[in-house]
């Protein structure tokens, strides 16, 4: 095989892992190829070193391990590319909610499938992965995915029936983050904060989560010394018990792997 890592879908997510990939020295550019029916896809890939291709069967044909990076809508519409790959190759999925059973059952075939749910700040450097070992998939073939993970971030092994809840917790997880941004900021605003309102929000989430990586404390222990008796975090924390915000946040996660559940079946 010509070359170590196949990607299909040249996407955002694909370009900042093929990024974080030369940048760590974890691959070099000569040694992937990514396909894509964008021009302007290949384009981006190609200015990092990266041969191009406009079609799935060369990424299949030439690569150790194959990236399936698309969107799960097109995954029928992947069934005759799938149904070439060879038993010996590893696909790596990073296709929310499609399960290894789903994947083989479209190629038509036995597959060796390492599933993997990263999050958006992987295109910051700051992403965190789950990476499973599918079925078919042998003891070492999740390797190369832990180390292309690992240099856009954070990655762990869990098991395939984890996937969802990784999904629900750190695949959606950026998305509550903004949420609670947009909730914050408008707050400011509506305070008289004005054009500083997003730069204080932000800094305050940021400084937020630093700190909380670089403490040994739980979150809870944290907030705690935040909130004083009878000051002004201890009222915010009181309206946010009162109208059970904690129950709602949980409710929601657990909607979410709910859904990523049933995307799968």
């Amino acid at each position: 095989m010509q070359y170590d890592l196949g990607i299909i879908g040249a996407g955002n997510m694909a370009e900042a892992i093929v990024r974080a990939a030369i940048d760590k020295e974890i691959l070099a550019p000569q040694r992937m190829i990514a396909a894509d029916v964008s021009a302007t896809r290949r384009d981006v890939f190609a200015a990092l070193g990266v041969t191009v291709t406009e079609t799935n069967s060369q990424v299949i044909g030439e690569s150790r391990q194959v990236m399936l990076a698309v969107k799960p809508q097109s995954l029928t519409g992947l069934a005759a590319d799938l149904a070439k790959i060879d038993p010996e190759q590893v696909v790596i999925s990073i296709m929310a909610g499609v399960s290894s059973a789903k994947l083989r059952a479209v190629a038509g075939q036995t597959l060796r499938v390492v599933r993997v749910m990263p999050n958006t700040p992987l295109m910051v450097g700051a992403g965190m992965a789950g990476i499973a070992l599918g079925a078919g998939a042998r003891e070492g073939d999740e390797q190369l995915a832990l180390r292309l993970f690992q240099a856009g971030g954070k990655a762990i092994r869990v098991e395939e029936d984890r996937i969802d809840a990784i999904t629900a917790v750190s695949g959606s997880g950026p998305a509550y983050v903004f949420y609670l941004a947009e909730a914050m900021e408008r707050a400011a605003v509506e305070l008289g904060l004005g054009d500083e309102a997003r730069t204080i929000v932000q800094q305050t989430l940021l400084g937020a989560a630093q700190l909380m990586m670089q403490s040994s404390e739980s979150p809870a222990e944290l907030r705690r010394k935040v909130t004083s008796p009878g000051g002004t975090t201890e009222a915010a924390i009181k309206y946010l018990d009162g109208n059970s915000t904690t129950d709602v946040i949980v409710n929601a996660i657990k909607a979410a792997e709910r859904r990523a559940r049933e995307l799968g079946a």
